[in-house]
């Protein structure tokens, strides 16, 4: 254990705050070593909005995390949400010096490098910059340029922002709790490492994390990211529908959602009730469950939508053959998926975040509620473009090649061989000779 590499993903969200220790096996799938979580009481909306509360969360979902695996956890890879994200497309180039010397992985890092220095909105900054399809001068649609001819190198370069306070606020509580953040990730990216496959990443899929907080979309195509979004509305506002239609508190709400609702208000019977203990010796309440989908889907249909708006406006639509994938807490719903598909017109599962993960003696974590803090786990072997992953391997043979060491002659050798070479050329001289 001491020799693999050993990853913590560490996930700020809005009702849970969750810690997952994992490293590779040897077959190269995800092995969850430990998990931890806690009640998220100081982030809303995927913010964070009280440091201690946080800073509190975090601690005791690392320290469980570190009880389960036996590992002391000092680095995480920490995910970032909220309605603060914003994403666009932004095209950049560079001119090379020469036409004739192929285009090397260097000049592909110095074009992405420098689309991280561009001007953004004030209290904005750069968290990711995703490569989309690149041109060698001016012939488009190229997605590997390394190794090609040209004098002009251009991309069109997918660009997500997040506002700097945001940011370092996620940074503060991770200080405050004794650890070091690897990398910042946008959830939607990390839940897509943990549920989506590689055959429908190339064909077209639209993922849809549902969280407490924010509903977060992530749109690829020919297994590059297109298109993130991120919702301000996910479970949590569900409950307090709840709450305030039927008049109940807030925990009865949340039992009420997740033991009785249904996405869909026809598949609950009209004739099922629930009755809820009263508050303070007052008589019990009993609650219709067709009433309770009658709220559950007029808010779902709001969360759909929305997201459907979004995947029209990225102008992917029509080219999703994978469809949709929905995860996260909110993915639990019953019913939900047949809603989707009856909202939307296109085909619909559930994401489990078990598509590289091994055998664990965790099954929990095989929960959709989980698949961001599997994802930032993931993210820590996996780069969020597998381009990336080639050109790191495509390092890795030069390196291998130039430490292979050179066949050298030795100097005696060397002599030899040409005192061998110069007696035989004036023995045939002589020869020569005596025949005349």
């Amino acid at each position: 254990m001491e020799n693999s590499k050993i990853i913590v993903g560490l996930d700020i969200g809005t009702t849970k705050i969750c810690a997952i220790v994992g490293r590779k096996n040897e077959f190269g799938k995800l092995e969850v070593l430990g998990m931890g979580k806690a009640e998220s009481e100081g982030v809303v909306k995927g913010v964070v909005f009280n440091i201690d509360k946080t800073v509190q969360a975090i601690e005791k979902a690392i320290k469980d995390a570190s009880d389960q695996s036996g590992i002391d956890i000092a680095v995480v890879n920490v995910g970032i949400a909220g309605q603060h994200i914003r994403s666009f497309i932004q095209h950049g180039g560079i001119t090379r010096s020469s036409k004739e010397d192929e285009i090397t992985i260097d000049d592909v890092e110095r074009l992405t490098q420098d689309m991280y220095r561009m001007v953004v909105p004030p209290g904005s900054q750069i968290i990711h910059v995703m490569p989309q399809d690149y041109m060698v001068d001016y012939e488009e649609g190229i997605k590997e340029p390394v190794g090609m001819s040209g004098v002009r190198l251009e991309a069109d370069f997918h660009i997500i922002t997040a506002q700097t306070n945001a940011i370092n606020n996620i940074n503060k509580c991770v200080r405050r709790g004794n650890l070091e953040t690897e990398e910042l990730i946008l959830e939607p990216l990390a839940s897509s490492l943990a549920v989506l496959s590689d055959e429908e990443k190339e064909a077209g899929v639209c993922l849809i994390d549902i969280g407490g907080g924010t509903t977060d979309i992530a749109i690829f195509y020919d297994n590059i990211i297109r298109h993130t979004a991120v919702i301000p509305f996910g479970g949590n506002i569900i409950t307090n529908d709840i709450k305030s239609g039927l008049m109940v508190l807030p925990q009865q709400a949340e039992q009420l959602k997740t033991r009785f609702g249904k996405a869909i208000a026809e598949e609950a019977s009209p004739n099922e009730i629930v009755s809820i203990p009263g508050i303070r010796n007052r008589s019990a309440k009993e609650i219709s469950v067709k009433n309770l989908a009658n709220i559950i889907q007029a808010r779902m249909e709001e969360i759909i939508e929305m997201a459907h708006a979004e995947i029209i406006s990225s102008g992917f639509e029509n080219r999703l053959a994978g469809g949709i994938v929905i995860t996260g807490g909110g993915a639990q719903l019953a019913n939900l998926k047949q809603l989707v598909e009856y909202m939307t017109g296109m085909d619909t599962r559930i994401g489990y975040p078990n598509e590289h993960l091994g055998k664990s003696k965790i099954e929990a974590v095989k929960s959709p509620m989980y698949a961001t803090a599997v994802g930032l786990v993931l993210a820590g072997f996996r780069s969020l473009d597998e381009r990336e992953d080639r050109y790191k391997e495509a390092r890795e043979m030069v390196k291998v090649n130039v430490k292979q060491p050179r066949k050298t002659v030795s100097s005696k050798n060397f002599f030899n061989d040409i005192l061998t070479k110069t007696k035989s050329l004036l023995i045939d001289d002589l020869d020569g000779k005596n025949e005349y």
